[in-house]
């Protein structure tokens, strides 16, 4: 069936207007009923942020998302369109998406009184009703609100008509949802002209007797107060917003690798690479210590967005190493941790010197820490006295991310106690689709793991240099 395309067959369908916010709570409703999600994608808030963004939507209020930076507000935000309507009527070129049966600008209200039930209809998208705008020092009282257009102005208009105006971004959302990101950064004069939009639903421009009865939904991000040098959002703004929402960072390590895995860039063309279990524990481990750790500005926090690309970087690393030595499939392993630091360079903001290679640094301990937490609850370290005495003989062990699988398993045919555990691990269920396809690459991993976890247990040393480490007691 063809949409009306005039104000008269739009009178003819019975079509009654609604508010945005009744429409959002009529549409939220309808998904609750039917067990319908709001968000996709975003995993870790089904009983914490999830029923707050569902209860501020009932109770129509604007909402504040407050949280630290990689805590997925701005995706919550963009995928509230999914609340509105397919598709809402508008009066054909009206800049404020005029409602036809309760114009809100002098140029509807114009072309109504001139063409009557003729009156030209156009329909718009939900993404149509959405707008965002990022919150910088620079932004303007004309930018949101509006401003005089001088050259309609010069055309023979009235400064106080309405048609001299140039509408800003919150006119222009009207009957649809405008977000504004990073809040805080907004100076304090510009949010203190917004009190009006959020409060009494109406706005002024240059002091003129023109105002505007809009119809939004104000949504907002922002980073925590107190975050380094940011601005702060001024007590009377926050007191208008209806819910203050504050998200958080994965609650277990689990949810941390689900959302890894659903970002991450994994399958390659150039090269198949399979990741096993405790490689991406390791990763996510080291996420989780940094967001504890006191060498991390905790203000600013730590991103998921480190766990992600640290994860494709991991996963690179190992592509590289498969089309070099012409290795397929290529399963990552520690010695892949040592080019991480590109991923992670300013993904942390550390308390202490910013001084060249102190990222370095603090990565290597983390990293250090996630390995060792991870052997210590995947293994009994007193299981490996017998390898450390093998050790203490004077022998070594080189491993390295240019060194071929093939050579891993000469290595523990000739070391049976590390085989015996390296064997045991590969055993696990997790691992077995990997094992099934590439065996000798998974021992690889798992004895790296094995090495790599002593050596930070203070049970063996380690000299690295040129891609290779050497394992000695």
């Amino acid at each position: 069936m063809t949409s009306p395309r005039t104000l008269g067959d739009l009178l003819s369908t019975g079509y009654q207007s609604v508010s945005i916010k009744d429409e959002m709570r009529r549409n939220l409703i309808r998904k609750l009923k039917a067990g319908e999600t709001i968000f996709d994608g975003i995993l870790g808030y089904e009983e914490s942020v999830v029923p707050q963004v569902q209860n501020a939507i009932l109770s129509k209020h604007d909402v504040l998302f407050l949280g630290l930076r990689g805590q997925a507000k701005t995706r919550m935000l963009r995928q509230l369109v999914r609340l509105l309507d397919d598709a809402i009527p508008i009066i054909a070129g009206s800049e404020v998406n005029d409602d036809p049966l309760h114009p809100l600008s002098k140029y509807a209200r114009d072309l109504i009184a001139k063409h009557g039930n003729d009156t030209p209809i156009d329909w718009i998208t939900p993404q149509q009703r959405y707008h965002e705008k990022l919150a910088t020092p620079d932004v303007t009282i004309a930018d949101l609100i509006g401003e005089i257009d001088m050259i309609k102005y010069a055309e023979g208009r009235y400064l106080s008509s309405e048609l001299t105006m140039h509408f800003g971004l919150i006119p222009r959302s009207n009957r649809g949802i405008f977000c504004m990101n990073e809040l805080p950064d907004l100076s304090a004069k510009i949010q203190v002209g917004m009190f009006n939009v959020l409060e009494e639903r109406d706005v002024q421009i240059r002091g003129y007797p023109v105002r505007l009865e809009l119809d939004l939904c104000m949504v907002f991000s922002a980073n925590p107060e107190d975050y380094t040098n940011r601005g702060r959002i001024v007590t009377p703004l926050k007191d208008r917003i209806g819910s203050v929402i504050r998200t958080h960072y994965p609650l277990t390590r689990e949810i941390g690798i689900a959302i890894t895995d659903a970002n991450a860039w994994m399958e390659r063309d150039g090269a198949v690479v399979l990741v096993p279990t405790f490689m991406k524990e390791i990763l996510e481990e080291t996420a989780r210590l940094a967001r504890s750790s006191n060498a991390i500005n905790q203000q600013s926090g730590v991103s998921v967005r480190m766990s992600i690309a640290n994860m494709e970087n991991m996963v690179s690393n190992a592509e590289r190493r498969a089309l070099t030595l012409g290795e397929s499939p290529a399963v990552p392993r520690v010695s892949d941790f040592a080019y991480l630091a590109a991923s992670t360079r300013g993904k942390i903001e550390l308390t202490l010197s910013d001084e060249d290679g102190q990222e370095e640094k603090v990565l290597a301990k983390l990293l250090g820490e996630a390995i060792k937490n991870l052997l210590e609850a995947n293994f009994e370290i007193k299981q490996f006295r017998g390898l450390v005495e093998w050790f203490e003989s004077g022998k070594t062990l080189t491993t390295g991310d240019r060194v071929p699988a093939g050579r891993y398993v000469q290595m523990l045919n000739e070391v049976p106690i590390l085989k015996a555990a390296v064997m045991k691990y590969a055993e696990r269920p997790e691992l077995q689709d990997i094992r099934g396809q590439a065996e000798p690459a998974l021992l690889a991993s798992i004895t790296e793991f094995v090495l790599e976890g002593l050596h930070v247990n203070n049970r063996l040393n380690k000299a690295a240099k040129a891609g290779e480490q050497v394992y000695r007691r």
